[in-house]
């Protein structure tokens, strides 16, 4: 290859997937800054801090062990799978999507004895059905996806807490695609191992999983017979870097946690319950627009939907991965098709962290209703823009009189 490989440009993406989504310049700024080691000792005594203070008030927690895994938000499965699980203990898994698939996968592979509590694709599990699966067994643990964006479903996290203090287990809550854009209540609720990812709603770079573990989980970790199966997601020694020894683990990717910091100063200046009202406001009006189109959301109940992701049905007679391709040819925004058995049946938009904007809302909706009329679907002129505008009308008029 003799031709002189040019400087690298990519093109200017409206990001509208169930992940990564667009980043604030407040991010990109921060994560241009100076490297320095991780080591150092500003890093150390500075940066490390603030993140994990930070991170600790986007978790509402008080936990000890709070930060984030260099990984993906799989990297974070994984964690919360092999620390407490050994080989034969019980593990009751929510199974209602590919990602709690997979969680239920990597429980296999810790060699703990899984039952997965299945439920339809577009339905939250029922926590009665986690009730009679644990019945008559000893239960170390009980998993579930908050928010399972490949079909997203959001779930009742407060009813499986209720089910796992009955039998004596711990809650792991998968929240990669629900942090900081719905409700989390770590301590509150409480939640024993809880992680998530940054390039969601938390409005980083993709390469970080935040993770953080309650009391009685850390009791778990420290009173296992055998070493957890995998060195480098062994949370008791990255802990090591990440406590008061600052020992070092691993190389952790140090413009990836310059920009994360400043992601989470974003949501704290922001504020948690602002955050989730934006992302609660820019979904209504979304689904109110999709409606008025003539398109038809995948999860049917309401009160089950997730806030930062929408699952829209794909139309008979329309050609899904065509209308994704002109979206990002014509409009340079991204959308995502479904995953195993939903592939070619749904699009799934995320709305979320810097994108949860009403500006966005409007824009996917007019761009949506031009790829749709190019395909021959009937769409009123119009109609999903302005049935968006109208709700957000109708929400500013009910503030007001509040």
């Amino acid at each position: 290859m003799n031709e002189q490989i040019g400087e690298l440009n990519p093109p200017d993406r409206l990001m509208l997937t169930p992940g990564p989504s667009s980043i604030h310049p407040r991010v990109y700024r921060a994560m241009s800054s100076k490297m320095v080691g991780h080591n150092d000792p500003w890093f150390v005594s500075m940066v490390m801090n603030e993140v994990q203070v930070l991170l600790r008030q986007v978790f509402r927690t008080e936990n000890r062990i709070t930060f984030p895994i260099s990984a993906a938000g799989s990297g974070g499965i994984e964690a919360a799978m092999v620390n407490p699980l050994e080989e034969g203990d019980e593990a009751l898994i929510c199974v209602n999507g590919t990602f709690s698939q997979r969680m239920a996968d990597i429980a296999e592979r810790a060699r703990a004895r899984v039952t997965p509590v299945s439920a339809p694709y577009g339905r939250a599990v029922d926590p009665e059905d986690v009730r009679r699966a644990g019945k008559g067994k000893k239960v170390k643990i009980v998993g579930v996806t908050h928010g399972e964006s490949s079909t997203t479903v959001a779930s009742p996290i407060e009813e499986y807490r209720k089910v796992a203090d009955e039998l004596g287990a711990i809650l792991v809550v998968d929240c990669v695609s629900t942090l900081a854009g719905m409700p989390v209540d770590v301590d509150g609720t409480p939640i024993d191992i809880c992680f998530s990812g940054t390039q969601k709603a938390l409005g980083a770079p993709p390469g970080l999983s935040p993770i953080t573990v309650g009391a009685r989980a850390e009791e778990i970790l420290r009173s296992r017979k055998t070493k957890v199966q995998s060195w480098y997601f062994d949370l008791t020694t990255t802990m090591n870097y990440w406590g008061k020894e600052r020992t070092y683990h691993h190389t952790p990717g140090i413009p990836l946690i310059y920009a994360f910091r400043e992601a989470l100063r974003m949501v704290m200046e922001e504020g948690l319950e602002a955050s989730w009202e934006r992302h609660r406001s820019n979904h209504h009006a979304f689904i109110a627009g999709i409606e008025a189109i003539g398109l038809k959301p995948f999860v049917t109940d309401p009160a089950r939907r997730m806030m930062t992701v929408t699952a829209i049905e794909i139309p008979e007679g329309i050609d899904g991965k065509k209308l994704q391709k002109q979206m990002l040819d014509e409009f340079d925004i991204e959308i995502a098709g479904g995953l195993g058995p939903l592939k070619g049946k749904i699009w799934r938009v995320g709305i979320m962290g810097y994108t949860s904007q009403r500006k966005n809302v409007l824009l996917v909706l007019a761009a949506l209703e031009k790829a749709l009329s190019d395909q021959g679907f009937r769409v009123p002129a119009g109609a999903g823009v302005a049935a968006a505008i109208r709700f957000f009308s109708e929400t500013r008029a009910a503030t007001a009189v509040k």
